[in-house]
């Protein structure tokens, strides 16, 4: 009982912040300082945008961005990631928010926050490493696609139509524009897109998101354009905490969508992670406690109102490209986003909605990544298949059925291709020191096979009918040492291909069964079926002077043949 105590404690410390951490922020406070400030500027038009997107308003990606964005750097599993709103979370919560309404997207996010902490407390952040590149690949590129769709209302200067999925509610915008243009917003959303995109390209340093929505803000007012929509009054500051709108009763219908929430901010979070440990030199994230911060961070966040949150490429990307070294870049971020909330809420509270869906938009396109997805596209057409897969799954479905998706096929395929490394070939049998004439008699009635590779639920149904076909002869020896695995459908399917071998008057021997398949072989029986009457053997010598012996008993082959000592096989190869 103690022991059990002493792990559970020490699985709960490592989850924890460490003296390391606060070490590390103060090794170069003033470069993380500053690049704290620097993704502050980046983050502000970003958590606006994406908590309008959400439907809880800017307030709520502001919160999210302050609270979460400090607890994830403080309790996270990565020096550099930068966390709050992102837009696939958003993807995630439009349809929450239309049937459940805010409170509903409160709880989930609630509820998530206690998943992801049971997940650290399970170990399971390592299983990210499984899933593959096209998959990922392919859930960027159909984010993209559903962030920029869902800027569409917004960019047009229309209202948000009913509906929850992006396609729909895109085409009925698109209507709505037709019968009322608004080419003031267009044009707003155009060029803050525009100068987004190309400061991106020439002056990647530059804050010039943050900029282009001043300027658009400006002209906003100065010019007097109503049609550009403002953003509307946002609190000069952040509510109290409270759980007003918890209600018990709706947990149970609110589970699925929690579910869904937890998967999609571990797989966020965990990527964008590791993103930062590619773009830089010595720093490695921990996916447990990665997935430990950002539990809380959703814990704590729906308390101020914020939006489920995770970890963000896009914010985290700037972060490791401006010099953040620690996690004190991060909690910069949050401090500056909180003292803009305090300070600047007058001010925020007039940027144009269509300004906002400009940055989302050139964020989208930003995310699209050609190189990357040519080369995906290009590798193989599997590869090809599970991106194409999982980017449509994405767009037309659900993020999370998305990931499911691209992974059960890129299992599939998988499976597939390791299955047709089985090998299941005739082998002729050692000439030793017999005749021309005894070696013909023999091989006339006994016919050796070797198995290669896995023997497995996915290729044994071809071992199983290629050996059932074998033709009429007396012995058949199945030479197993290069099987490199075998489970409990590939051990039923050879008991199944001997017995059905014996009942037509074949003797089955095995030779080379590797100590590592034995178990089960002897689950499911097989091992029984061929030890029965000494019809396993350690090599393949043995297995065809065990054949010999029983043809001579049979009367096939005269004595003399049948008393011949086998001879010592040249090579490894014919051995077992």
């Amino acid at each position: 009982m103690t022991k059990t105590l002493h792990r559970a404690w020490a699985r709960v410390t490592a989850l924890l912040p460490t003296r390391s951490d606060l070490a590390e922020t103060g090794r170069d406070p003033r470069r993380d300082l500053l690049a704290g400030l620097t993704v502050a500027v980046v983050a502000l038009p970003l958590a606006l945008g994406f908590g309008v997107s959400s439907g809880l308003g800017a307030e709520a990606g502001l919160a999210t961005a302050v609270v979460a964005g400090a607890l994830a750097a403080v309790f996270g599993g990565s020096n550099l990631q930068v966390s709050g709103p992102t837009g696939a979370m958003t993807v995630v919560l439009v349809p929450i928010v239309g049937r459940y309404g805010a409170t509903g997207v409160l709880t989930v996010g609630l509820m998530a926050g206690v998943m992801l902490v049971t997940l650290a407390a399970l170990r399971a952040g390592k299983y990210m490493q499984y899933v593959p590149a096209p998959v990922v690949e392919g859930f960027t590129l159909g984010i993209a696609c559903v962030i920029g769709l869902q800027q569409v209302p917004n960019a047009l200067g229309v209202s948000k139509p009913e509906g929850d999925r992006v396609l729909v509610v895109t085409w009925r915008a698109v209507e709505e524009f037709a019968k009322s243009p608004n080419w003031t917003a267009v044009g707003l959303a155009i060029a803050v897109a525009a100068v987004m995109l190309a400061g991106a390209r020439w002056r990647p340093t530059v804050p010039v998101s943050i900029l282009a929505v001043i300027a658009a803000t400006l002209v906003a007012q100065l010019g007097g354009l109503d049609a550009a929509k403002p953003i509307g009054d946002l609190p000069a500051g952040l509510p109290a905490p409270s759980l007003s709108f918890l209600d018990l009763g709706s947990l149970g219908s609110l589970l699925t969508p929690a579910v869904a929430v937890a998967a999609l901010a571990a797989l966020e979070s965990l990527l964008s992670a590791s993103v930062a440990d590619g773009m830089t030199v010595g720093q490695k994230h921990d996916p447990d406690r990665e997935l430990f911060g950002q539990g809380v961070a959703n814990i704590v966040a729906p308390l101020f109102g914020g939006v489920p949150a995770t970890g963000a490429i896009a914010r985290t990307a700037v972060n490791v490209r401006t010099g953040a070294g620690s996690r004190l870049a991060a909690l910069t971020h949050a401090a500056v986003l909180a003292v803009i909330v305090f300070a600047a809420a007058p001010l925020v509270s007039k940027i144009p909605l269509a300004a906002l869906a400009g940055v989302l938009l050139a964020t989208a396109l930003r995310m699209i990544e050609v190189g990357s997805l040519r080369a995906m596209a290009g590798a193989t057409r599997s590869d090809a298949l599970i991106l194409v897969l999982t980017a449509v799954a994405t767009l037309a479905l659900d993020l999370v059925y998305a990931v499911i998706i691209g992974l059960v096929v890129a299992g599939a395929l998988a499976l597939r291709a390791v299955a047709k490394q089985a090998r299941f070939d005739q082998v002729p049998l050692d000439r030793g020191d017999h005749s021309a004439e005894e070696h013909a008699l023999l091989a006339e009635h006994i016919v050796a096979y070797r198995i290669d590779g896995p023997l497995f639920f996915a290729a044994s149904h071809r071992f199983l009918l290629e050996l059932t076909e074998v033709a009429d002869v007396r012995v058949v020896i199945l030479r197993m040492s290069r099987v490199s695995t075998m489970d409990a459908t590939g051990a039923l399917v050879l008991k199944d291909a001997v017995e059905k071998l014996n009942r037509r008057g074949t003797l089955v021997l095995a030779s080379g069964i590797r100590p590592g398949q034995r178990q089960v072989l002897e689950a499911v029986g097989a091992l029984g079926l061929l030890r029965h009457e000494g019809r396993e053997y350690a090599t393949t010598p043995e297995a065809i002077s065990a054949a010999r012996d029983h043809l001579a008993t049979a009367g096939v082959l005269p004595d003399a043949a049948a008393a011949r000592p086998p001879s010592a096989d040249s090579g490894a190869e014919t051995t077992r």
